[in-house]
């Protein structure tokens, strides 16, 4: 997402580049949306794809997210199953290939049974047009619905040391019926270890605002001990983190430029141990953060399910 203008002015060419470092650096994963700019981010990532192997990586879609002419959300969800089928075959154009490893909708859809969505998905499996399906930010109802419908790989949902709501009960939920963890967000757009740019939709995000920015960067600047006792960086340690709260976990991080995959990389050589963990939680407990993760117009509605 934040190689299509989510955070600021971006290059296509150095985007391309960084894809590439990352895929030579022996990285799979590629996840995007068919809304990441209208489309965008999609015809990006097929022109990064066309230099290499499709079986080089694993493209992780989410679908669903309705836009306005002006590229901004409409605050309506379209997970009906014919729109599943529509927007896949649009995503696979766009893409360049015939098939995507995961497809997700991207938030619950209130006026369809996820039902009837992951119905529609489990079709396209058995078509040879999607390999998996997962989800992304709903709640552990849902989750087991979903679950009762087909095999889930994964549930894509923002967890950091900021944003740690999924231990209340969706993380439980999703170990018990085998369902891993893509874990968005990691470095709190950037304000834990990023650059904190104030570009793209970061100023409207509650996190940033004057007050709240202050305190949470305060907040950040307490991991330094912890940093330069592992000689890492801090968004290294961020990362760090979240990989150490499982196995089933895997952190998603958004590098918009070949250099940052170098660090991204080297944050898998960043061991914490018990000692660690505890001092970071001493730090930053659960819940110290300031703001909420969107604006409240924004927040992923997970039906009630919290």
């Amino acid at each position: 997402m934040g190689m299509s203008g989510a955070y600021g002015h971006t290059d296509d060419d150095e985007s391309v580049r960084t894809i590439h470092a990352y895929l030579d650096a022996g990285g799979t994963l590629l996840d995007t949306g068919d809304f990441y700019a209208a489309g965008h981010n999609e015809l990006l990532v097929g022109r990064a794809l066309r230099e290499r192997s499709r079986d080089d990586a694993v493209l992780s879609v989410k679908f669903g997210e309705l836009l306005t002419p002006a590229g901004m959300p409409a605050g309506i969800k379209d997970a009906r199953p014919e729109a599943v089928r529509n927007f896949l075959t649009y995503s696979l154009r766009r893409l360049g290939t015939d098939h995507v490893d995961i497809y997700r909708p991207a938030r619950l859809d209130p006026q369809v049974p996820i039902e009837d969505t992951i119905g529609a998905i489990a079709e396209l499996v058995e078509q040879g047009y999607v390999r998996h399906i997962g989800l992304s930010e709903v709640g552990s109802d849902t989750i087991r619905r979903a679950a009762a419908v087909a095999p889930i790989s994964d549930l894509q949902i923002e967890y950091s040391l900021f944003s740690r709501e999924i231990e209340d009960d969706v993380l439980a939920v999703c170990r018990e019926l085998g369902i891993g963890i893509t874990a968005y967000g990691v470095l709190a757009k950037g304000l834990i270890g990023g650059s904190g740019a104030t570009g793209g939709a970061l100023p409207m995000m509650p996190r940033f605002r004057p007050g709240n920015r202050e305190h949470n960067d305060a907040l950040v600047a307490d991991l330094a001990e912890i940093a330069e006792a592992k000689h890492a960086t801090l968004a290294q340690v961020a990362i760090a983190w979240v990989a150490a709260q499982g196995d089933d976990i895997v952190p998603v991080i958004g590098s918009r430029r070949p250099g940052q995959i170098e660090t991204m990389i080297a944050s898998t050589a960043v061991t914490l141990d018990r000692e660690d963990l505890a001092r970071i939680d001493e730090l930053i407990p659960k819940g110290a953060a300031k703001g909420g993760r969107y604006p409240e117009q924004h927040m992923p509605d997970r039906g009630g399910e919290g």
